[in-house]
């Protein structure tokens, strides 16, 4: 399984990079909508969760980070991961929620950049999801007018086809918050052990 995780996460990076690009040519096209910038972090508290092969490839990056940089994510980890749950077990609305990333650092940028997901890479331009038109709301993206948005859903369904090429039916159809990677869930901490 580990060399099949080896062949997949090359991929990841590559089509993190088209997503990336998307991002660029959306910016590039709208610099007075798109307002990110280091420090700006409203995507570091947005509620979601990571595909398999996301989980993967941040638990690779978390592993080479300095020893007191990962030692702090770790302990942001614990309370993010207990809001996580609290938050699900209450039902309220995961889109409307907010918690602090434990990737978040003190002067609001990520700790792990290289590993961040696809929903930080495409979360301060237009996205549709589930067919509906979503934008981040520090952004200047004005409601009716139309804008180039990114189907977050085709970009997802690309994710799981990897996570599931990568990790086979059941693990690759897992969804976990960024506290249970780094804390190491035990759904997934013999298989990431097993694939680094």
């Amino acid at each position: 399984m580990a060399s099949i995780v080896e062949e997949i996460l090359p991929v990841l990076e590559e089509f993190w990079g088209a997503v990336d690009g998307a991002f660029a040519k959306v910016a590039d096209a709208f610099p007075e909508e798109v307002r990110c910038e280091r420090g700006c972090n409203d995507c570091c508290k947005a509620v979601f969760d990571l595909s398999f092969i996301e989980a993967i490839a941040l638990h690779r990056k978390l592993k080479v980070l300095r020893k007191e940089i990962l030692q702090t994510i770790l302990e942001k980890s614990a309370n993010a991961k207990q809001e996580w749950e609290q938050l699900i077990r209450s039902g309220k609305n995961l889109g409307e929620a907010r918690i602090n990333c434990p990737l978040l650092g003190k002067e609001g940028e990520c700790l792990c950049y290289e590993g961040r997901p696809v929903n930080c890479r495409t979360y301060g331009i237009p996205l549709a999801i589930k067919g509906s038109g979503h934008v981040c709301g520090t952004s200047g993206f004005e409601p009716g007018i139309s804008y180039p948005t990114v189907d977050l859903d085709r970009i997802q369904q690309v994710l799981l086809d990897l996570s599931v090429r990568a990790g086979g039916p059941k693990p690759g159809r897992l969804r976990l918050p960024i506290a249970a990677v780094v804390l190491g869930v035990d759904e997934i901490k013999q298989f990431l052990a097993e694939a680094s």
